[in-house]
């Protein structure tokens, strides 16, 4: 039987689950309206540190694959695999996000979830209407989070901006579409010349 958390509710997930291999849905849609649902794997002092772990529609999976876009299935409007025994040390934190991608706002958004499901069966849900938000374009939905041990947490908190803005709250980088100013060419790293015959080889 699956919990029902509210906004701010937490627990353990080894007290919902003894599963590290979780599948995450999203459920969020409103009339003419498109979202991107994310997930920002964040360091200890909750930044991007790392932006291989930005998982969105152009980089679906980070590179051990322990956070994985799988995309709509099941009902929901966006799918990820987590496997948390794969997740480096370094990653502390997963914010699921959804941002409307366009005009529009969150308070036009009909009732939606963040669901966990563990071998095939929903262990929580988190359920959330548009009603609770007002001109936000973006929401954080829920975070696995590690305080000794994996913690979920259903957040369910607005955000002004859309995804450009929420990349910037955790510190990423933006790839900025307009030329930008020529940087200064760093010194070139160390790489052996380039030839057509092999190397010599060496006797150990």
């Amino acid at each position: 039987m699956a919990r029902e958390f509210q906004r701010g509710h937490k627990a353990k997930l080894s007290d919902l689950t003894p599963g590290t291999d979780l599948y995450v849905g999203v459920q969020i849609a409103a009339p003419g309206l498109t979202f991107d649902i994310s997930c920002f794997g964040l360091d200890a002092n909750e930044q991007l540190s790392d932006d291989r772990y930005f998982i969105f529609f152009n980089q679906p999976k980070s590179p051990e694959e322990s956070i994985q876009l799988l995309g709509a299935q099941s009902g929901d409007t966006e799918s990820f695999r987590v496997t948390l025994d794969r997740i480096p040390a370094a990653v502390q934190k997963l914010s699921f996000t959804a941002t409307i991608d366009g005009p529009g706002q969150m308070s036009q958004v009909g009732p939606g979830y963040i669901r966990i499901v563990a071998g095939g069966e929903e262990v929580v849900r988190y359920a959330f209407t548009g009603s609770e938000f007002t001109t936000e374009r973006a929401v954080m939905l829920g975070d696995f989070y590690l305080k000794d041990v994996w913690r979920f947490a259903a957040v369910g908190q607005g955000f002004d901006g859309g995804l450009e803005a929420l990349l910037k709250n955790f510190g990423g980088e933006v790839a900025e579409e307009e030329e930008a100013p020529a940087a200064p060419q760093a010194a070139p790293g160390f790489a052996p010349p380039a030839q057509a015959a092999a190397p010599p080889a060496f006797e150990i």
